[in-house]
């Protein structure tokens, strides 16, 4: 809840936050606001998006019952979902077209009445919106790709490029439009787009009539196998494309003219639309694709990345908070790319700008902290990875080498100088064999209650056993080689191993000795992964300049 109201109101909440106190969608609250003589007048914030006190909004509810009634826009989503399942576009389609004067035979009755009760005492463009927003809110908890996330569209919008009088927007994946609708919303502008759901492009289509979007044209069908828009320039391309898709018809494509830059694996579905995006741009006009981040560095499309890169075209990345694209938990970049003007297809742009958001949260700012961007030149792009992961380039421009340097150093001399003191002191013992006598197996410690399973390792329940002699123990030559198979398999089975009958001193003793061991190899660990990190820091920092040899 927004609390910036002055002292006499109280706490402000908006029109969003109203909702979810009632139970309701955000259209509901338009209408009351309209219907209804008493609700609450706004108590601040601007025309397009007033606030309203909490008290007084909490009273109306209280003598409306509101809050405790079920609203009819509620009963209609629930109609909708007892009626549709999971075909909810398909309802959602329908609707639209009842909404819009047209006959649906197949709308069922609660349906219909629900939808026609509503669009006597509301707008019809508030329904349809109140719908849309909670399709999209349940396909985000649904955990469902079928819709762009909003954190997405919101992302798309803010680095989209200022378009100029009558442009032309193209979305070749648009779904139910929610990402095409929203980054082409400016007077004049023309909006074009393909989806293979029928329904989906269906509902797009009318919503956009509803909306009293003149210029919107939306049909059905596999942008990438049967390009509806052949000869149409976009002066921008908008596209959340499917990802993870193999069978995207590359054999029946293989010689397409599409694939300027480098024909797509059958694993790089997601370059494939990247490219068709591109050949649907302009002269000067730009693209803009939502990329899972292995796009970014995978091996399969390196010769493709290069040639984005080499000609200029890609002009920036961005790296989009955790948790943008909610239907995964996988990051998600933000291509952004622009045609040549000149008629080589190559420009004389030097620089790839690297931006890094992963530190934001995912509702936070979208503006990138000073070092979390950098203009890489291409020449550094250019090599055999051809790696346009933000985060691996601005690591090496904003990285305090010398002090990391010096950090990791003497973190190393202060590891190394621990080791030779968690080696455990050692004596001459009976010899090979001297402890393979009188010895007892796990299984039976373990039925006479002495053993536990509390993880991976057996440990003790019991005074009489020692957990770290009984590790130690197994972990011996002898009880690894009774854990491997014929085949040369290792699996660890701690019941059939055995180990030495001792005293609990005796144990004890040992148990030390092999807990001091543990220590001495977790030691050597940490030293090696600081020497890893020490070199890396130290030849990166010799390369870039960041570090120099003592004279």
């Amino acid at each position: 809840m927004t609390d910036n109201a002055a002292p006499s109101v109280g706490p402000l909440v908006t029109g969003a936050e109203i909702a979810r106190l009632a139970g309701v969608t955000r259209a509901a609250v338009s209408n009351w606001r309209r219907r209804y003589d008493d609700f609450p007048a706004p108590a601040g914030g601007a025309a397009n998006s007033p606030l309203y006190a909490l008290t007084e909004v909490q009273e109306w509810l209280d003598r409306q019952r509101k809050g405790q009634e079920v609203s009819p826009e509620v009963e209609l989503w629930q109609a909708m979902r007892a009626a549709y399942g999971e075909q909810m576009v398909s309802g959602l389609a329908q609707v639209a077209a009842a909404l819009s004067g047209q006959t649906e035979p197949g709308l069922p009755d609660d349906v219909a009445t629900r939808v026609q009760a509503l669009a006597r005492t509301g707008s019809s463009v508030d329904l349809v919106n109140g719908l849309t927003d909670r399709f999209m809110d349940s396909a985000r908890r649904a955990g469902s790709d079928q819709v762009t996330p909003e954190r997405v569209v919101r992302a798309v919008r803010h680095f989209a490029p200022e378009l100029p009088p009558r442009a032309t927007v193209f979305d070749p994946a648009c779904g139910i439009g929610v990402l095409l609708l929203s980054v082409a919303s400016g007077a004049g502008t023309s909006c074009y787009g393909q989806e293979v759901d029928d329904d989906s492009a269906r509902f797009a289509q009318l919503r956009a009539d509803l909306l009293d979007r003149s210029g919107v044209r939306i049909v059905a069908g596999d942008s990438l196998r049967a390009d509806v828009w052949p000869d149409l320039k976009a002066d921008l391309v908008v596209c959340d494309p499917p990802a993870g898709v193999t069978e995207w018809g590359r054999e029946e494509l293989l010689l397409d003219s599409r694939w300027d830059l480098g024909t797509p694996s059958k694993a790089e579905g997601e370059l494939a639309w990247l490219q068709h995006a591109y050949a649907h741009t302009a002269p000067g006009g730009h693209v803009l694709m939502v990329m899972p981040a292995s796009v970014a560095y995978r091996k399969a499309g390196r010769r493709i990345r290069s040639e984005l890169v080499r000609r200029g075209i890609v002009r920036q990345v961005i790296a989009l908070p955790p948790g943008t694209a909610t239907s995964h938990a996988l990051p998600v970049h933000l291509w952004c790319l622009q045609r040549p003007e000149n008629t080589e297809g190559v420009d004389t742009h030097h620089t790839v700008s690297m931006v890094d958001l992963t530190e934001n949260p995912p509702d936070g700012d979208l503006e990138p902290r000073p070092d979390r961007v950098a203009d890489v030149p291409l020449i550094e792009l250019l090599d055999d990875t051809v790696d346009l992961t933000p985060g691996s380039h601005l690591r090496s421009r904003h990285r305090d080498y010398p002090a990391e340097y010096v950090a990791l150093r003497k973190e190393l001399d202060d590891q190394t100088r621990r080791l030779a003191a968690l080696l455990p002191a050692l004596a001459t013992g009976g010899g090979p064999g001297s402890l393979d006598g009188a010895t007892t197996s796990v299984a039976d410690l373990a039925r006479a209650g002495l053993v536990a399973y509390e993880g991976p390792e057996p440990v003790s329940a019991s005074e009489q056993l020692d957990t770290d002699y009984l590790q130690g123990f197994l972990r011996s030559p002898a009880n690894a080689r009774r854990s491997t198979s014929a085949s040369g398999t290792y699996r660890f089975d701690g019941r059939g191993s055995r180990i030495p009958r001792m005293g609990i001193d005796e144990q004890r003793r040992y148990g030390a000795a092999f807990r001091a061991l543990s220590a001495f190899e977790e030691g050597m660990r940490k030293v090696d992964e600081l020497s890893r990190q020490l070199a890396e820091i130290a030849r990166d920092g010799l390369a870039t300049g960041a570090l120099a040899p003592e004279e």
